[in-house]
């Protein structure tokens, strides 16, 4: 399966993915959205920056799902996980109060890719999180 990870801009994400700085794409939900129960080992995502075409792909080695996100939980995940997730702000905040739901996805075979666009018509517009199970589906 492929997928498409939608990032904000202004946080300047995928540039540290492509340097390798970041290495763990996290996903933060108040309920299951996907990724949740959507992504295996072996699946490509591609990256792009909201607004942007896709620019970066790589392969998911590993997932982690939590359930029940409550402070020790999140300030676990900070601790093993904040560097590699580039957490800005590893602090119990009032955002991470509000979730109860956290993937992890392992990144690995990073690579800058020739950029591209994609449709995303049928997936809402404030989708953060693509499936679909060939990227020449959505591809423009």
């Amino acid at each position: 399966m492929h997928h498409v990870a939608i990032l904000a801009k202004h946080r300047e994400l995928l540039p540290k993915i492509i340097s390798g700085e970041k290495t763990i794409e996290s996903r933060w939900y108040t309920s299951r959205y996907p990724p949740w129960n959507k992504v295996s080992v072996g699946d490509k995502v591609f990256f792009k920056d909201s607004g942007e075409a896709i620019s970066a792909s790589a392969t998911i080695s590993k997932v982690l799902q939590f359930t029940d996100v409550d402070k020790p939980t999140c300030e676990k995940i900070f601790r093993k996980y904040g560097k590699d997730i580039c957490l800005k702000d590893m602090e119990y905040s009032s955002y991470y109060q509000a979730k109860n739901y956290c993937i992890l996805l392992f990144l690995e075979n990073i690579e800058s890719i020739e950029p591209f666009h994609i449709d995303k018509s049928g997936f809402g517009n404030a989708a953060a999180w693509l499936c679909v199970d060939d990227i020449s589906q959505i591809k423009q």
